[in-house]
């Protein structure tokens, strides 16, 4: 069950119900421009193309809209004004049969503008055009900082100025960032639209997917992209250094069009040195205040970055109990935690950590996950539980001081892969920390692994960090080889188990537990 959060954003359909909230979003928007569609608009668009009219809720409140029609390009050309797009409003103009998405229109409520749900919503749309099959999507763009810029260039200037960075323009800034292109300058477009003296950029993104086809918005993902944060454990001065750190690594796999990243164990260990405690049970308790500020930090930029993330793992203290727990923070706004159920002879002689008493699988929207932190992936019966579970793929951050700890998690990550037939990703941090006791040296070589069979690398090892260095790594993750491995693999370890023989069972139950295990 999920924690309860400031924000549940959900991508969807819009329907006929939407009206109200979508008609105060345009009308907040669009005050120069005419304000917002009839209701009559706005239905006939919902009937003719129902799979392209996408909103995103905050728990149940539209608070952003992307609308869109198929055309066939070339009976409109370059030259052609908005109100010809839509048909006056009756949107007869869409064509099933098209060639190309059209970008009718994408609003934010202003509240929303710090969560980047305008990138959310174009991808959302880039992702229907492939799916549809469609070559690509054209769109006419406002360019409402050209205003103040009339009187000393043409448009042609103002948008190369755009471009080059000199310039910025709220709306043309933003979709050049998103992969568009500007194919044309249209004058006429949109005449009302006095802030861009009437120009409009016409831009394009073309689908190099093109004839491919693959499920719809909404749909299960074949492919699943991950990326892991081989984390460098360095000196800060501030909590506001540790989270632009954070930010960043969090910004640059988003870059790729990553579903997930991932932290590892311990990750804000760096903040132990502002403290001035000087044993090594309350500095861990110190470290533990951070952690609720943090996992709040990391909901926002999972929101905003559109990427789940694996927040590692921190210490939480509550209760007079230390313990030390995952947060699965997703790019819907919600959240849940794991705590790692086995801790090592060295944290509770240390720190005086115990272990929780808890085992759950995780739903994404890519599917199943289950969560193990370190040492937990050294006992087999945890990932096994989780694989009956219909788990995919396992992560494990990690917190190894040693060349010969990092190959216990390791090796073991590499035999949870190929028992359970799912994928396991492991990431470490690297460097030291000379002021912090007991977590004063780092080991690792992040890595991803898969099941060993043909369909798979030959070294079962999708990709591999250099040891010791702080770096990314970015993977590709098939789900539909491990469905193959289970029914025609060389081995089918889940399917040949001898249930007649041997089972296993979780015996800890007390009310707290939320385990559906």
């Amino acid at each position: 069950m999920s924690e309860n959060t400031e924000h549940k954003l959900i991508l969807r359909q819009l329907t006929t119900s939407d009206y109200k909230e979508v008609k105060q979003i345009m009308e907040l928007v669009y005050t120069n421009i005419g304000g917002s569609w009839t209701q009559k608009e706005f239905s006939s668009l919902l009937k003719r193309f129902p799979e392209g009219q996408l909103c995103i809720e905050d728990k149940g409140r539209v608070v952003a809209a992307a609308l869109s029609l198929i055309v066939q390009y070339s009976e409109y050309g370059d030259k052609h004004t908005y109100e010809q797009i839509v048909g006056g409003g009756k949107f007869d103009t869409h064509d099933s049969d098209g060639d190309t998405l059209y970008g009718v229109d994408v609003f934010v409520h202003p509240e929303y503008r710090n969560l980047r749900l305008g990138r959310r919503l174009y991808d959302a749309r880039k992702e229907l055009c492939e799916n549809l099959n469609l070559r690509g999507i054209i769109l006419g763009g406002r360019i409402p900082g050209y205003n103040a810029h009339s009187d000393q260039m043409t448009p042609g200037k103002y948008i190369e100025q755009v471009r080059n960075k000199e310039i910025y323009d709220p709306i043309l800034t933003f979709q050049l960032s998103n992969g568009f292109h500007v194919r044309k300058i249209i004058r006429g477009y949109m005449p009302q639209d006095k802030e861009s003296k009437a120009y409009a950029s016409l831009l394009e993104w073309i689908n190099v997917y093109y004839e491919e086809k693959e499920t719809l918005v909404g749909g299960t993902k074949r492919v699943v992209r991950i990326g892991v944060i081989q984390w460098q454990m360095r000196q800060m001065t501030s909590l506001e250094d540790f989270e632009q750190q954070v930010e960043f690594f969090v910004d640059t796999v988003s870059s790729y069009k990553a579903d997930l990243v991932m932290f590892p164990e311990f990750f804000n260990a760096p903040l132990m040195a502002l403290s001035d405690e000087k044993s090594p049970s309350a500095a861990i308790r110190k470290l533990a205040e951070y952690t609720d500020g943090i996992r709040e930090r990391l909901i926002h930029l999972a929101l905003s970055y559109n990427i789940n993330i694996i927040a590692g793992s921190m210490p939480e203290y509550i209760d007079n109990k230390l313990h030390n727990v995952s947060y699965l923070c997703r790019r819907d706004g919600t959240y849940d935690k794991q705590y790692k159920l086995h801790v090592t002879p060295d944290e509770s002689q240390y720190w005086g950590m115990r272990g929780g008493n808890k085992l759950s699988v995780f739903d994404t929207d890519f599917g199943k996950i289950g969560l193990l932190i370190c040492y937990d992936v050294e006992f087999p019966e945890l990932a096994r539980m989780l694989s009956d579970q219909d788990m995919k793929i396992l992560f494990v951050p990690y917190q190894t001081d040693t060349k010969n700890a990092y190959l216990r998690v390791r090796h073991c990550a590499q035999a949870r892969a190929i028992e359970n037939e799912c994928y396991v990703a492991i990431t470490g941090s690297v460097g030291n920390l000379p002021r912090v006791e007991n977590m004063d040296i780092q080991y690792s070589q992040s890595a991803v692994f898969s099941p060993s069979d043909v369909a798979f690398p030959h070294d079962a090892i999708i990709a591999e960090a250099t040891p010791n260095t702080e770096m990314t790594l970015i993977a590709d993750l098939d789900l539909d080889l491990l469905k193959d491995l289970n029914t025609t693999g060389s081995v089918r370890n889940l399917r040949d188990r001898r249930k007649d023989l041997y089972n296993l069972s979780w015996l800890h139950q007390k009310e707290d537990d939320l385990t559906e295990i």
